[in-house]
């Protein structure tokens, strides 16, 4: 009995100095060391606010208008594409409208020297076409071939929240294809203006994977934002083009995506956000100047009505451009921007 009460003391202290061997094994592999060099899947192990709201600072809200005048015709009037002139359109309209066409988003100031200002942001908040043609449909619903009205743009304001002693901002260069926009503006020389700048060092987009983890700053709904997300599908394209699963909303459009190597607050620039997965429904509403609060609902409305449609945003699929994208586009473009005064070679580094 006395044998057998000591093999199991022995059994006991076995345990417990193994249990004790397992924690520490466990310890070690919760918190590993974060200096291996590459991009951090973890979540930020320290308080890192005050670099994040330094890195706000840089982050601005962009608004752009475009007004248009458009030229409208009657059904009757059967006119072609190859008839559309300046004289033509002016002599055969029946009716002109004036309207305007908005967006917003959100712009990173990545330069400000020699009294230039540059932002960076998506394409699509800043591209308005300069002329809009529409036709008059089929019976069974298809385009015809005669124009129902043709829309000029007019004039074209960008501007950007938080600054608007520079006024209002031109389009220096952008790509379509891959939804980059670069903005500037000259200050005038007398005057003495102090912008924050991002400068924290560029990364590579090439270098993230699956689970890496990251930050998105945006201005989704016109609010600054900061938001979290991991990287899916890394390198989906040869210029690493990439998915995180952070909430997007309408606004976050150029958000930039900031990467973590080696712990908080090794930030890296690897992109900027530009789209999510959305599904469109088309709907009927009234006129833009529609004042609802004149409108008694329980009666039926008589004013004129317009189709439009409706973008249902699947959140949680955000694509981004890749600062490899960016880069090669500012590089081609190098030139154009030095001769107008902005140097961006800091951002090709």
């Amino acid at each position: 009995m006395q044998r057998l009460k000591m093999l199991f003391n022995c059994f006991l202290l076995g345990m417990i100095v193994l249990t004790a061997g397992c924690t520490k094994r466990i310890y070690q592999l919760t918190y590993p060391t974060l200096s291996d060099g590459k991009y951090d899947t973890e979540f930020p192990y320290r308080n890192c606010s005050e670099e994040l709201k330094r890195i706000g600072e840089t982050i601005k809200m962009i608004n752009s208008i475009a007004y248009y005048k458009a030229y409208v015709f009657d059904a009757g009037s059967r006119v072609r594409r190859h008839q559309i002139n300046g004289d033509f359109i002016k002599k055969n309209a029946s009716s002109l409208i004036y309207y305007n066409n908005s967006t917003s988003g959100t712009a990173t100031i990545i330069l400000h020297k020699n009294n230039h200002v540059g932002l960076l942001t998506c394409a699509h908040i800043v591209d308005f076409p300069d002329t809009l043609i529409k036709y008059f449909t089929t019976e069974d619903g298809m385009p015809g071939f005669y124009i129902q009205s043709v829309a000029i743009k007019e004039r074209q304001s960008n501007y950007v929240t938080d600054m608007w002693e520079i006024g209002e901002v031109d389009v220096l260069k952008l790509d379509q294809t891959n939804d980059i926009a670069v903005l500037g503006t000259a200050l005038p020389l007398n005057e003495t203006y102090i912008f924050p700048v991002f400068d924290y060092p560029i990364g590579s987009a090439k270098n993230l994977e699956w689970g890496s983890f990251v930050y998105l700053m945006g201005f989704p709904r016109g609010v600054k934002l900061i938001t979290r997300g991991i990287v899916s599908d890394p390198n989906r394209s040869k210029s690493g083009a990439f998915i995180i699963d952070a909430l997007f909303n309408r606004g976050c459009s150029g958000g930039v995506v900031l990467a973590v190597k080696d712990g908080v607050p090794n930030f890296e620039f690897v992109g900027i956000a530009k789209s999510a997965a959305a599904e469109y429904e088309y709907l009927i509403r009234p006129a833009d100047n529609f004042d609802q609060s004149k409108h008694d609902l329980h009666f039926p409305y008589t004013g004129d009505l317009y189709v439009d449609y409706k973008a249902n945003i699947q959140y949680g699929v955000t694509h981004v451009v890749p600062v490899e994208t960016i880069q090669k586009f500012i590089k081609d473009n190098e030139s154009f921007f030095g001769d107008r005064g902005y140097d961006f070679s800091v951002f090709l580094k």
